[in-house]
């Protein structure tokens, strides 16, 4: 874990080596000027030899400059590192997930990737600089520290090994509790997440059915669950202060009191316990920086171990050894299709699916909910794989094109319509990132979105918010309508596109299809049969199946589900797919 972790340091490699070494530096100034301090005081001060204090006086001012500077490169170096590893594991997570497939999407929450991008990355950072700096200082000040103690007075110097070993067992009892409790800390991050962004993607929901005060709860019980397992951590770790302190206090006294009698008997210096009682901070305080690296790796390990579980998952779909680089025309075919969105699943969403459409065609797809219609078309343009059979784009199976190629000849409207923060130009350019502005205006008057776009007081340089909240579902579905169109595919989905505009422009929508994009292979997932009934084909799905394959006049003489629905649209009954009624009978 460590090693895939640290080849992300990558170019900020030099700062990584120079941040310790400039701390070795610093220590080994910091070192020096007790014993410089006990010159002054047993050969200068003592002896009353003031050129001597002089002298080591400007020895001491030189040493410590040395030692800032040290450590202020020290900084300086360590930050860059450590953001430099922080920004590149940042992008290394964001580009292995744009190669997920929605399988691989599934197995992580959109919430727990946001923590993983964001506190988990940022856990990392602070545990590496801690390490390059501290973790490198503390134990070179602790082995210094204890090396020229134990040189000025082996005896005494036996008081720290004793602290330390002690300190050191504490810390060894404790971390390995705090290191699971850490591990919960971050799954409960996720759960923060969650809330927070279903609110505010949801706000007008929430205002619309008066939940601002549940939503204020359900958050305020995900912030309150953080909150107590921080506490349960730092419950643990409080022990260790006042044990370190007293530590420190105990080691202080006793020194001092054989030190004391030591410089009676002659044995020692003052110069000498003045220099023991300063290394013996300095050891202690060691120790004490090396248990709060301690914590801090205890929780950076947590979130290293998710960092890495997004970086070593393996996409689902890929591309073959010697992927085609080209589609040849629109056709599809579906040949004894099962699929299910486990790779063992029992039970299959497709069952037995055989489909062929030619290319140019229109091709309506209809359904009750849950009769998996979403799930055919995003087997095209291999948003999954099939678990048996095949599908065919341009006489070719999907899996033996470049993922990149078939999709860009692929485009599909989703059921649910986004647009991104930005003018309609920049969201109409998803499409096709080199259309002149004439472009997409064409492919607006083919979607009908011209229509409102022309009234707005900017036109086509008017701010879409994010999710494009500032215009209508209609709106949003002829804004996605039209960038799918600019990149001139040679398949064309909509999943449910036009079920938030009228009978009218909808009707528009599909003469425009009809007139202007006759090469383009056409599926158009509706519930309205209107919005298909002139379509080459229709297929009616049922779960998971395909109950019918005819022309609109076929589909009414020989399928009862369609001819139900179709009776209850015009008149008669509900129009619901989801209705019992004729699907008993069929």
């Amino acid at each position: 874990m460590v090693k895939k972790l640290m080849a992300h340091v990558k170019e900020y490699k030099t700062n990584a080596i120079l941040t310790p070494l400039f701390m070795l530096l610093e220590v080994a100034m910091e070192m020096v000027i007790p014993l410089m301090m006990a010159s002054i005081i047993d050969d200068g001060v003592n002896a009353g030899n003031m050129g001597h204090i002089y002298k080591m006086g400007i020895y001491m001012i030189l040493i410590a400059l040395v030692g800032l500077f040290a450590g202020v490169m020290g900084g300086r170096c360590g930050a860059f590192a450590s953001a430099g590893l922080a920004k590149n594991l940042r992008q290394a997570q964001f580009e292995k997930i744009q190669t997920y497939s929605f399988k691989n999407i599934d197995k992580f929450s959109s919430n727990s990737l946001i923590t993983r991008l964001t506190t988990d990355v940022t856990n990392v950072q602070n545990a590496f600089q801690m390490l390059l700096r501290i973790g490198t200082r503390a134990p070179a000040s602790l082995i210094v520290a204890l090396i020229l103690a134990i040189r000025i007075s082996p005896k005494l110097s036996m008081v720290y090994v004793v602290a330390l070993i002690f300190l050191v067992s504490i810390m060894f009892i404790l971390l390995p509790k705090t290191r699971k409790v850490f591990k919960e800390v971050f799954e409960k991050y996720d759960e923060l997440n969650e809330s927070v962004q279903e609110n505010v993607s949801a706000v007008r929901v929430v205002k619309a059915y008066v939940r601002e005060q549940y939503e204020t709860e359900k958050f305020h019980r995900a912030s309150n669950n953080i909150y107590n397992m921080f506490i349960k951590a730092e419950k643990i770790m409080v022990v260790a202060m006042p044990i370190m302190m007293g530590t420190v206090y105990a080691c202080i006294l006793l020194i001092s009191w054989f030190g004391a009698k030591e410089i009676v008997a002659g044995g020692l210096t003052t110069g000498a316990l003045m220099s023991l009682l300063t290394y013996c901070m300095n050891i202690l305080m060691s120790l004490m920086m090396l248990a709060m690296i301690f914590i801090m790796i205890t929780m950076s390990i947590a979130s290293a171990e998710r960092i890495v579980e997004v970086l070593d998952e393996v996409p689902d779909i890929h591309n073959s050894e010697n992927p085609v680089y080209e589609v040849t025309d629109g056709s599809i075919e579906f040949e004894n299709v099962n699929f299910g969105y486990h790779k063992n699943a029992e039970d299959y969403v497709l069952s037995n699916i055989n489909l062929s459409i030619k290319s140019g065609e229109t091709v309506g797809i209809i359904g009750g909910t849950g009769s998996a219609k979403t799930s055919l078309v995003n087997l095209i343009s291999r948003l999954y794989d099939v678990n048996e059979g095949s599908v065919k784009v341009g006489g070719r199976d999907v899996r033996e094109y470049d993922i990149e190629t078939l999709r860009d000849e692929v485009a599909v409207v989703l059921q649910k319509n986004v647009l991104f923060t930005g003018t309609i130009y920049e969201n109409l350019r998803w499409g096709d990132k080199n259309a002149t502005d004439e472009e997409c205006k064409r492919a607006c008057q083919l979607a009908c979105a011209d229509e409102f776009i022309d009234k707005l007081p900017d036109g086509y340089n008017t701010f879409i918010e994010q999710g494009g909240t500032n215009v209508s579902g209609g709106q949003r579905q002829r804004l996605c309508i039209a960038r799918a169109l600019l990149k001139k595919p040679k398949v064309l989905i909509l999943d449910d596109s036009t079920s938030a505009v009228d009978t009218a422009t909808d009707a528009k929508i599909r003469k425009a299809f009809r007139e202007e994009i006759p090469g383009t292979t056409k599926l158009i997932i509706a519930q309205r049969i209107s919005s298909v009934q002139d379509a080459d084909h229709i297929v009616v799905m049922d779960d998971g199946k395909i109950n019918g394959y005819g022309t609109h006049q076929e589909l009414l003489a020989n399928n009862e589900i369609y001819r139900d629905v179709y009776e209850s649209q015009n008149g008669a009954g509900n129009g619901d797919f989801d209705s019992t009624e004729g699907k008993e009978e069929a």
